[in-house]
């Protein structure tokens, strides 16, 4: 019966990735569908391919191993800390309600709040992300608003400012924010100059900016800090988050939230 098992399991996963190179493109949830197996074994399968270097995990699915550096770079983003990003996303999306108006950016962490937002009515989601835009394609109640720019192809968002006086007609709640780093006194910081500058308008912007960062982010310090301690409002975390920097942020009068 083993050997009959494992032919199996091995034709399962040439099977995966003959769907991946066909289609660019796949899903835990559509594969479980297609090969009548449970998403816990098509993970299993997509990490034991990514593992040999056959293709590349993304949230939620893969991409063929061959992509290009800009979708290599995303893919690569969304495949690091997934349960954790999961649960950040969860709880983001708890504090947004039907008739908001929210900001969320270019992070793989932001991208995990959206996808639970699909359901909302009446919400008005600002973005500079390409990935969050086309996320939400599908969802009827959702209004979504790019203010425009240059394309950055290894975030896929639009990086400038020029467009952002259309914002001001918006009452934006709470803007979500991922970031490379959280410390003090530099507050949230972003290896990209130019990024750090479309966030910082942003966060002026914004009635209440949250931050969405896994335990990898604490203690980090990018090039350019777009939000000073003082203006964020509450961070939302994973249970790995070093506990001492955590007890720091909230001496500093900033809410975390442990996920």
């Amino acid at each position: 019966m083993e050997p009959s098992r494992e032919l199996y399991l091995e034709e399962r996963r040439q099977e995966i990735l003959k769907q991946v190179e066909q289609a660019g493109r796949v899903s835990v949830v559509e594969l479980s569908r297609q090969l009548g197996v449970s998403e816990v074994t098509v993970r299993a399968d997509l990490q034991a391919l990514a593992d040999r270097k056959l293709l590349i995990r993304t949230h939620g699915g893969a991409i063929p191993a061959g992509s290009g550096m800009h979708e290599l770079a995303l893919a690569m983003r969304r495949q690091r800390q997934v349960q954790e990003k999961s649960r950040i996303g969860e709880a983001g999306a708890a504090q947004v309600f039907d008739g908001d108006a929210i900001f969320l950016d270019s992070s793989s962490t932001a991208l995990a709040i959206v996808q639970h937002l699909k359901n909302h009515r009446h919400l008005t989601i600002v973005t500079n992300s390409l990935a969050v835009a086309q996320e939400v394609l599908d969802a009827s109640g959702v209004t979504m608003v790019m203010p425009g720019g240059t394309l950055q192809r290894e975030t896929a968002s639009l990086i400038g400012t020029d467009g952002f006086e259309m914002l001001r007609k918006f009452n934006i709640q709470k803007g979500f924010f991922g970031a490379h780093g959280i410390s003090l006194p530099e507050g949230l910081t972003d290896v990209s100059a130019d990024e750090a500058e479309v966030k910082r308008a942003l966060v002026a912007m914004c009635r209440q900016t949250i931050a969405v960062l896994d335990a990898t982010k604490w203690g980090r310090v990018g090039l350019a800090s777009f939000a000073q301690p003082e203006e964020i409002s509450s961070i939302i975390t994973d249970v790995h988050a070093p506990v001492d920097l955590i007890e720091q942020v909230r001496s500093a009068g900033i809410e975390v939230i442990v996920v």
